[in-house]
């Protein structure tokens, strides 16, 4: 494979196999390796089949793999790119009514998947790798520009419609050149993941498979036993995880008793880590660093970074590279201390695929509105107060749900927790929480524990009981479907429909 542009991904492939050809890219347990050899090989044949297949520059093309099939979804993502085509992630367990939206709304052509998932019958073509043999050179007539459309991930539409985000060659691999000559991750000769395919933590791990020095360790599911056992095993270096995660990591008990003594980074992503988990985290993992990463689908790659310090727990860093601003309800920068907007700058900005109107809201002159409120305080640290529609208005006083969360999970028989308002008929909106709970747990018991933490208006009105919360592929909770547990029809249900609330796949 010839270099396809100094700003693409495909180049990075390129020059990464001509220096380390035998060197291990990307493993999942399991299932098999890939060096970055085989993948420029394997890249090279997808690519010229899918031009001898008529694909043309600028075609969206989804990606539809299970977290079985990182190798797989390797060499189809840099062959799409390759080509001059349009990558589209997809959500592994997203339902087909889902799916046929996002492959209709970006206009894709076809769809490349695994043998053990099928894709809708919503595209021209759909193909596995296996189907597409091409003469390796046809890719060779290609030339990518770093402006080019590279990518369009969809978000996880936790609070309505999903949106495409459409990056460019230059966004993916700007957080890569911004890294300079050293290899990141240098520590071991692993790390280890389990975040799924078409999530935008996903996608950075796929960059660090490219970039990184050591390889990228997958697994096909995520259970914390097996998760630590690999970090044990390979003697890993830095694990990244979701909040979720690393909820569960500690509830288990599977960090308790095993040399982990390889790992020096523990990085957290997708939401706020609470501080009670991080420093949790901080025990089980006395010789690694717990960092915490503040971004976003739309604002990647830049984001802001937080190494846990117990004297600022409630913090989710300074910005790495690029700016930060927290903006009032006119759009005007706010002084120091003062809540607003939070606003992240990216030079190599993305935007909303045939989306014009929200673009605008979103994306400005090259920052990023992030959809959160929150303060900055005198030497540059960020801390959120809440997700903008998840602040809760209760009669006079704004509840952030991030601090109540944060209290709960400061119970020692709170295992996971989510809190949310609901209508109220004076108020407006009241406090209402789930609790995944160790033990049995009394709501007063509860809300006694939390007097010593919370301002009475925070403490939760209603307090329900259930076995899991619905979470996301990415791990975030999905609280629309939480509300119908505090309706009176929901609460004369009682356990059943509280059993109802399982994990959204």
């Amino acid at each position: 494979m010839t270099r396809t542009g100094a700003h693409t991904l495909p180049a990075m492939l390129a020059a990464r196999a001509d220096l380390e050809p035998d060197r291990v890219a990307i493993e999942t347990f399991g299932v098999g390796t890939l060096t970055f050899a085989q993948w420029r090989g394997a890249v090279d044949t997808a690519a010229g089949g899918l031009l001898e297949s008529g694909l043309r520059r600028g075609d969206r093309v989804g990606l539809l793999f299970t977290s079985r099939d990182w190798i797989e979804y390797a060499i189809a993502y840099c062959a799409v790119q390759r080509a001059g085509g349009v990558c589209v992630p997809c959500p592994e367990q997203a339902p087909a009514a889902d799916l046929r939206y996002l492959l209709d709304h970006c206009g894709a052509v076809g769809v490349l998947h695994s043998a053990q998932h099928p894709a809708p019958e919503v595209t021209s073509w759909r193909r596995t790798l296996a189907d597409l043999q091409g003469p390796p050179d046809r890719a060779g007539s290609v030339r990518l520009n770093a402006g080019d459309l590279a990518q369009i991930l969809y978000t996880s539409g936790t609070t309505g419609r999903p949106k495409g985000v459409a990056a460019s060659h230059r966004n993916l691999v700007a957080g890569a050149a911004a890294r300079g000559g050293r290899r990141p991750l240098a520590h071991s000769e692993h790390f280890l993941h389990a975040f799924p395919i078409g999530t935008n933590a996903g996608q950075t791990m796929l960059v660090n498979a490219l970039d990184a020095k050591p390889a990228a360790l997958t697994l096909p599911h995520f259970t914390p036993a097996r998760f630590a056992r690999l970090a044990e095993a390979y003697r890993v270096g830095s694990i990244f995880v979701v909040p979720a995660m690393a909820i569960e990591l500690i509830n288990s008990g599977a960090l308790t008793g095993r040399d982990l003594s390889a790992v020096r980074l523990l990085g957290s992503t997708a939401a706020p880590l609470p501080p009670s988990v991080a420093a949790t985290l901080a025990g089980l993992l006395p010789r690694a660093v717990i960092v915490n990463y503040y971004t976003s689908t739309e604002a990647a790659p830049a984001h802001t970074a937080m190494i846990f310090d117990p004297k600022r727990p409630d913090s989710v860093g300074r910005p790495i590279a690029e700016g930060l601003m927290i903006r009032g309800t006119d759009g005007e920068p706010l002084p120091t201390g003062e809540v607003g907007d939070v606003w992240l700058r990216n030079r190599h900005s993305r935007h909303y695929f045939r989306d014009e109107a929200a673009s605008q809201a979103v994306f400005q002159d090259g920052w990023v509105r992030m959809g959160d409120r929150g303060r900055v305080d005198g030497e540059g640290f960020l801390y959120l107060t809440d997700r903008d529609p998840d602040v809760i208005k209760a009669g006079a006083h704004k509840v952030s749900t991030l601090h109540v969360e944060a209290a709960l999970f400061e119970h020692p028989d709170v295992l996971d927790a989510a809190v949310l308002g609901v209508p109220h008929p004076v108020l407006g909106t009241a406090v209402a929480t789930a609790i995944v709970a160790r033990s049995p747990l009394r709501a007063s018991d509860l809300r006694a524990f939390l007097l010593d933490r919370l301002a009475p208006y925070e403490v939760p009105a209603h307090v329900v009981f259930v076995d899991q919360l619905p979470r996301n592929p990415a791990g975030k909770v999905v609280k629309r479907h939480l509300s119908p547990l505090f309706t009176p029809e929901g609460e004369q249900a009682g356990a059943a429909v509280r059993r109802s609330v399982h994990v959204e796949r």
